[in-house]
C-alpha cells in the first residue's frame, strides 16, 4: 500500500439542528448533504448539531460499510448529537464513550460553566487496518454564548485526550465556536501537554484550497472569514491536504465542512 494510500480521509461537518419551524428544515437539506457525504467518503466523520434522526440519515446516506457511535448530548438519543461515523474496512473500533464538558462530565446534560446548552464530547479508540496503528478520535461542539465555558471546555479535551489515550497520535474535531487563533481555545487545544502536542490540519496542510469562513448562515461564504470549525491532529501528522466544502445551489447547513487528507504518527498504546 502506498504512503497516500495509507492517507485518512477525515471531515467535521455541523449539520444545522432540525427544529420546528426552521426556515430551512432538514427534508429540504438531507439529499444535498448526502450527496456531498457520498462524494468525499470520509474515512472518519465528525458531526454537530444532528438529531437523532439526522445522523440516522448521515448513516443511511454514507452506506452499509460505516458505522456511527455517540448518544445525544441529553443522553440516549435525545437531543443534539456530537456522532462520530467511521468506515469499518479502514478503522476497527475498539473502545468507545461520552463525557460532558461541565465540572461533572460524567453527568449527561450537565452544564455548569455558565453556557447556553450543555455540551459533550464524543471519542472512540480506533485500530487503523491500513497501519495496524492505533488512535483516538474526538468530536465536540463548543458553546456559542460563554468564553470562559469555551476556555474550560478545552482545557477539559486537553485533560481527558491525555488520559484516555497516552502515547497515541490524536485526531479532535468539531464546531469551536471561536476563530482559530483563539488563544484560550485555539492556543491551548495546540499546545496541549502530553507527547507531541496537536497541531491544526489547515496549517499544517502541503495543500489547501481557497480560505473561507466556515459559518455563513446560509449566506454566500466569505473569503477569509472566521475559521470556527477544526480538524487537530497530533503533532508529527503529515497533513497532505485540507479544504473547505463550498455548498450547491442548496447548502446543506448553515456551516461549510472540512475536510483533511492525513498521515498520523503510527501509534501504540502505552503499556
Amino acid at each position: 500500500m502506498t504512503e497516500r494510500a495509507q492517507a485518512l480521509r477525515v471531515m467535521s461537518f455541523n449539520l444545522h439542528v432540525d427544529w420546528d419551524g426552521s426556515p430551512h428544515p432538514w427534508a429540504d437539506r438531507r439529499e444535498t448533504a448526502a450527496a456531498l457525504l457520498r462524494a468525499g467518503r470520509p474515512h472518519l466523520l465528525g458531526t454537530q448539531e444532528g438529531r437523532l434522526h439526522q445522523v440516522d440519515d448521515v448513516l443511511t446516506a454514507l452506506g452499509p460499510g460505516y458505522a456511527r457511535t455517540g448518544q445525544g448530548r441529553e443522553g440516549g438519543g435525545r437531543g443534539e448529537h456530537m456522532a462520530l461515523f467511521h468506515d469499518h474496512e479502514r478503522l476497527e473500533a475498539l473502545e468507545h464513550g461520552d463525557f460532558w464538558l461541565s465540572s461533572a462530565p460524567e453527568v449527561p446534560a450537565s452544564e455548569t460553566w455558565g453556557g447556553g446548552c450543555p455540551r459533550m464530547a464524543t471519542w472512540v479508540r480506533f485500530r487503523d487496518l491500513a497501519t495496524g496503528g492505533e488512535l483516538l478520535a474526538l468530536n465536540t461542539h463548543l458553546d456559542h454564548e460563554s468564553a470562559y465555558a469555551r476556555a474550560r471546555a478545552a482545557a477539559l479535551l486537553v485533560e481527558r485526550i491525555d488520559a484516555l489515550a497516552p502515547g497515541l497520535p490524536v485526531l479532535l474535531t468539531g464546531d469551536f465556536n471561536t476563530p482559530a487563533g483563539d488563544p484560550e481555545v485555539h492556543g491551548a487545544l495546540l499546545a496541549k501537554t502530553g507527547p507531541g502536542g496537536l497541531v491544526d490540519a489547515w496549517d499544517a496542510a502541503e495543500v489547501r484550497g481557497p480560505s473561507y469562513g466556515t459559518f455563513h448562515d446560509y449566506g454566500p461564504p466569505a473569503v477569509e472569514g472566521p475559521r470556527i470549525d477544526w480538524i487537530l491532529a497530533s503533532r508529527g501528522t503529515r497533513v497532505r491536504e485540507s479544504s473547505v466544502v463550498l455548498p450547491g445551489s442548496v447548502a446543506p447547513s448553515d456551516h461549510l465542512p472540512v475536510t483533511a487528507l492525513l498521515e498520523l504518527p503510527v501509534g501504540h498504546p502505552v503499556p
